[in-house]
């Protein structure tokens, strides 16, 4: 049974997602970190390697330098992520409530690499009681998928959000390493844990990481 965390830290391994097709796929608006040749930057997902949304389809924006606007925000991976040099994002969205995002950093060294995807589980399995302590409105619930055997390692968690007047959401979060390079993937919509396609974003994790390189 996979466990529930509510306001307190797991002790289970986790990991974070990624995903790519029979390549890997940047998009037209590209735009490199400095330092980093064209040939150091990790491979990226395309919408159709997405968990399948029923009623509308994926759409990939750009692969673009940065972890994103807002993840200093993110209690889950605002403080590993935030900041992060050699680092490229790449946005998801349906026509429902549904989106995504992938973070791809090219990392100094396969050690450096190695202690960010440690701090990335780490920092996701305490999300949780972060959230509720920010917000006495809101409880989380965390889930620990499990690790996945790709590359050198990758492991999914499912977070759960339901605020005292009722707005609920779920999110699901990968985090993987090939070598030098880390990947996250982070999935989300309206809705609990029955709505979350845990197996299909295992694959696409799984994807994720095999189009690192």
């Amino acid at each position: 049974m996979p466990k529930h965390i509510r306001g307190v830290t797991l002790i289970m391994l986790t990991g974070l997602t990624a995903f790519t097709g029979a390549g890997p796929s940047f998009g037209a608006g590209f735009a490199p970190s400095a330092g980093v040749a064209s040939s150091q930057r990790p491979g990226f997902l395309s919408a159709s390697d997405l968990p399948p949304r029923p009623g509308s389809s994926w759409t990939s924006g750009k692969i673009t330098a940065g972890t994103s606007t807002g993840v200093e925000t993110d209690r889950c991976l605002g403080m590993a992520l935030d900041g992060v040099s050699n680092s490229w994002h790449r946005d998801f969205r349906t026509d429902l409530d549904t989106s995504a995002r992938q973070v791809g950093v090219q990392s100094s060294s396969a050690s450096a690499a190695k202690s960010l995807y440690s701090r990335i589980n780490q920092d996701i399995k305490s999300c949780a009681g972060r959230i509720e302590r920010a917000d006495p409105q809101t409880e989380a619930t965390l889930r620990d998928y499990g690790r996945l055997d790709v590359e050198e390692g990758s492991h999914v968690y499912g977070l759960h959000t339901e605020t005292s007047w009722g707005a609920t959401d779920i999110r699901l979060l990968s985090v993987g390493r090939d070598g030098t390079r880390v990947t996250v993937v982070d999935w989300g919509q309206m809705g609990g844990f029955a709505d979350a396609p845990v197996k299909a974003f295992k694959k696409t994790t799984v994807k994720a990481v095999d189009g690192l390189r």
